[in-house]
């Protein structure tokens, strides 16, 4: 590679939950600036520690803006821009009997395992856990239960990965380790993709969690850097994470 090819090569790391949008959005960059772009995903807390460790990254597009925003504070990253907006959904087993009105006295019964991603590792953990804490309001007791009860299987450092060629919310699930599992609606489209038996389950407004996902260039990145953080904060960059479900960060 030359001097000049290396120079154009623009780091990306990002959420776990970004990975197939943002690399279509790294590639479309690439083919409209002839940047090249690499790319790591993971869940958003490890890779702000990445960050924080020494790792040379570029832009970093978390799953909230806690993690940016701490970034910034600490003097390493620039102003964090809202670049995209997810919710939860409940992706849930073929024989599990569910919808949204039932969803909370399903996730409370006995004998359905509940999962979740891993809270302070990756947002879509805690994301949950806020859930959980809404749920009180419906049914008295019900914030305790479900923490008590969620398995933490995804997100953390020691988490399992699926097997080659498996998304890992479908393989979660239809390997029977749980049968209801909370995560971003836009990962539970691409678990369906994965197992189309699978089921999507929206959930109510009275427990419904919005995710704020935050975008940030870390100090010292080349220009590059800057440009394809302008670039999926674009039209451009707004249409391709549309296409995979993200709300756009005007909305």
């Amino acid at each position: 590679m030359t001097g000049s090819a290396i120079a154009q090569d623009v780091k990306l790391i990002a959420a776990g939950s970004l990975k197939a949008a943002l690399g279509d959005v790294a590639k479309a960059f690439t083919a409209d600036t002839g940047k090249t772009v690499s790319t790591t995903f993971g869940p958003s807390g490890l890779m702000r520690e990445k960050i924080e460790a020494g790792e040379e990254h570029h832009v970093f597009a978390s799953a909230n803006m806690k993690h940016p925003r701490t970034l910034n504070e600490a003097g390493k990253a620039g102003d964090v821009k809202l670049f995209a907006r997810n919710k939860l959904c409940a992706l849930a087993a073929p024989g599990v009997e569910v919808d949204t009105a039932e969803l909370l006295d399903v996730m409370l019964k006995p004998d359905i395992k509940l999962g979740t991603s891993t809270p302070k590792a990756d947002p879509s953990g805690d994301y949950a856990f806020q859930l959980f804490g809404k749920a009180e309001a419906l049914k008295a007791g019900s914030t305790e239960q479900l923490k008590a009860k969620a398995l933490q299987l995804t997100g953390g450092e020691t988490s399992q990965k699926a097997p080659e060629g498996r998304f890992l919310y479908a393989w979660v699930v239809d390997s029977g380790q749980v049968d209801v599992f909370l995560t971003y609606c836009t990962n539970a489209v691409l678990a369906k993709r994965d197992n189309e038996e699978l089921q999507i389950i929206a959930i109510q407004d009275e427990l419904a969690v919005g995710a704020d996902y935050g975008l940030t260039v870390i100090n010292g990145a080349p220009a590059g850097g800057a440009e394809l953080a302008s670039y999926i904060l674009g039209e451009k960059g707004q249409a391709i994470l549309a296409g995979f479900g993200f709300e756009p960060a005007g909305n």
